[in-house]
């Protein structure tokens, strides 16, 4: 009887000793797109999802996530609702957030097949004017993306071929469309994010390349260049502080991952 007693002991012992350490267990919160390749998905095999992933076990901590479709409103529904603590990939200085130090340069690149000698490199570049170009437009004028504006003040409108920013989002991979399009042919160029461009390349069936876009901006407020960091609710700069120090720590490690997915990278604002 003595014996029972101390295996029961034993086992409520061991049971209140488990829950006390899956409560001490630190959590890190991360709000990402269930659909956004090479991003994020509810896989996890985004880069975003590998470096959120290496910034949970440099910490000790479980990671969890709330999965949302990054259009118009995401921060404001997740990071702001407290539904997380962290979104892996912000311009640096993005206004609803407080920002980490970035963790990579990236920008707007050239996309064309290999075979078609239609490498271009700027936008100022007169075959413009003759070849079918791709380019990522969200559709309202006054909020599209630099690229589709820059093409516009110079008077390229008629030979461009428009594909939606988010893509299709009922696809796996909502952004590969205009990459997949310059890859059959049925574009000569296009101009897309480099992450996107270089991630979707690796899998084409026609060797493509890219190349970054010059001038690296129209105006200061139409640049192609962009630092990218993590961001976190405005008022945690204990978090920022934490995020700002991984990334300073991990950055080979952060640099590996992103060359895993074809990240193309511009020097600098690091």
């Amino acid at each position: 009887m003595s014996r029972l007693r101390g295996l029961a002991a034993a086992a409520l012992a061991g049971s209140l000793l488990g829950s006390a350490s899956c409560r001490d267990v630190r959590v890190i919160r991360v709000c990402a797109d269930p659909n956004n390749l090479p991003f994020s998905n509810e896989a996890r095999e985004g880069f975003e999802n590998r470096i959120a992933a290496l910034l949970a076990a440099d910490r000790g901590a479980r990671l969890e996530y709330t999965w949302w479709a990054q259009r118009r409103g995401f921060v404001r529904n997740t990071l702001q609702a407290g539904a997380c603590d962290v979104v892996m990939g912000v311009p640096s200085g993005f206004e609803p957030t407080r920002t980490s130090r970035p963790y990579y340069r990236s920008t707007y690149v050239f996309a064309a097949r290999r075979d078609r000698g239609a490498r271009l490199a700027s936008l100022d570049d007169p075959r413009l004017r003759e070849l079918r170009i791709g380019v990522q437009m969200i559709g309202d004028d006054f909020a599209n993306t630099p690229p589709a504006h820059a093409l516009a003040r110079r008077g390229l409108v008629r030979n461009v071929v428009g594909f939606p920013v988010y893509g299709d989002y009922s696809r796996p991979a909502p952004l590969s469309a205009i990459v997949d399009a310059v890859d059959r042919g049925d574009v000569d160029a296009a101009v897309v994010w480099g992450p996107a461009a270089g991630y979707f390349a690796k899998a084409a069936q026609h060797p493509l390349e890219l190349t970054p876009v010059s001038p690296q901006g129209d105006s200061p407020a139409l640049p192609f260049v962009f630092d990218i960091s993590m961001g976190v609710r405005r008022g945690d700069a204990g978090l920022q502080a934490e995020l700002d120090d991984f990334i300073g720590r991990r950055r080979a490690d952060i640099d590996r991952i992103l060359d895993d997915y074809g990240v193309p990278r511009i020097e600098g604002g690091r």
